[in-house]
C-alpha cells in the first residue's frame, strides 16, 4: 500500500484526455487507482496503464443520457465509484461590449461555456453522487480557477463559471457530507502551457485585454505578481487532486483550495 492507499479505487475524470486533467489522470494511475476518463475526444491520449487500470469512454458532459450511459458503463467494469474529478471545462475569451464588434459577448458563448462548465458540473456531480450516497462514502472534487476569486479581464462568462463552482462545492459539501461524502475544489492559478492554449484562444484574449498576442505571450513570463515568482505546473495541481481524493484528507470537505502559488487573495 502506497500512503495515499489509492490502489484499485475507482475515479472518474472529465475532461482527462488533455491539460489538468490528462495530468490528473497519470497521477492517479502512479498510485494505483483505477481511471476511467471521461472526455468528447474521440481519440484517447497515449498514456500508460497497467492491466485494466484505465478506461476510456467518449462521452459530453452537457449531456445528462450521455453521462447516465457513461456511469452505467463505469458500473457494470468495475462495479463501483469511488470518487469523480469534474475537471472538463471551457473557456472563450469575450468582451461584454466590443464597438469593433469582433470578440463581443452573445448568448452562442454564453450558452456554451455555461453549459460544460456548470451544466457539466451539475450533471456528472448528481450522477456519480447517487452511488457514492448509497455506499455512503466518496468524493467529489470541482475543478475551478483563480479567477472565480479575482475575475479576468476578457474572461467574464468563464470567470462567473467558476466562481459559481465554489458555490456548488460549498452547498453540496453541506447536502452529502452528512451521507458520507466529500465534496472539495480547487481552483489552480496561472500553470505552464498546454495544448489548450490555442492561437485562437490568444488571439481572443489578447484583442480583449488590448494588446497583441506577442505582448500576451511575454506576460505569461511576467511572474511578478506571483508571490512564489513562478507559474504553477500541472503536475502540482495533479498532486492536490489526488491528496483530496485519498483519505488522507479525510477531514476536508467544503473548500475550495486555491493552488496559485500565493497570488490568489480569496
Amino acid at each position: 500500500m502506497s500512503w495515499l492507499n489509492l490502489e484499485d479505487k475507482v475515479i472518474i475524470v472529465t475532461g482527462g484526455a488533455s491539460g489538468i486533467g490528462l495530468a490528473v489522470v497519470q497521477e492517479l494511475l502512479a498510485n494505483g487507482a483505477k481511471v476511467v476518463v471521461c472526455d468528447k475526444s474521440p481519440v484517447p491520449p497515449e498514456i500508460d496503464a497497467l492491466g485494466n487500470n484505465l478506461t476510456y469512454i467518449v462521452a459530453d458532459v452537457t449531456n445528462k443520457k450521455s453521462i447516465d450511459v457513461m456511469v452505467a458503463q463505469v458500473l457494470e467494469t468495475y462495479g463501483t465509484i469511488d470518487g469523480l474529478v469534474n475537471n472538463a471545462g471551457i473557456n472563450i475569451p469575450r468582451l461584454l461590449v466590443d464597438e469593433e464588434q469582433k470578440y463581443e459577448l452573445d448568448e452562442l458563448v454564453w450558452d456554451k461555456v455555461m453549459a460544460v462548465n456548470l451544466k457539466g458540473v451539475y450533471l456528472c456531480a448528481q450522477a456519480v453522487a447517487r452511488i457514492l450516497v448509497r455506499q455512503g462514502h466518496g468524493v467529489i472534487v470541482n475543478m475551478s480557477s483563480e479567477a472565480g476569486l479575482e475575475g479576468s479581464e476578457g474572461q467574464s462568462v468563464y470567470a462567473a463559471t467558476k466562481n459559481a463552482v465554489n458555490s456548488l462545492t460549498r452547498s453540496w459539501a453541506k447536502e452529502l457530507g452528512k451521507k458520507g461524502v466529500r465534496v472539495v475544489g480547487i481552483a489552480p492559478g496561472i500553470l505552464e502551457a498546454t495544448g489548450l492554449r490555442t492561437l485562437s484562444y490568444e488571439e481572443a484574449l489578447a484583442y480583449t485585454r488590448g494588446i497583441t498576442v506577442e505582448q500576451l505571450r511575454k506576460g505569461y513570463l511576467d511572474t511578478s505578481t506571483i508571490p512564489l515568482g513562478r507559474s504553477g505546473k500541472l503536475s502540482e495541481v495533479a498532486n492536490t487532486t489526488v491528496f483530496l481524493l485519498s483519505d488522507r484528507a479525510s477531514y476536508i470537505h467544503g473548500v475550495t483550495i486555491n493552488v496559485a502559488g500565493g497570488k490568489t487573495r480569496g
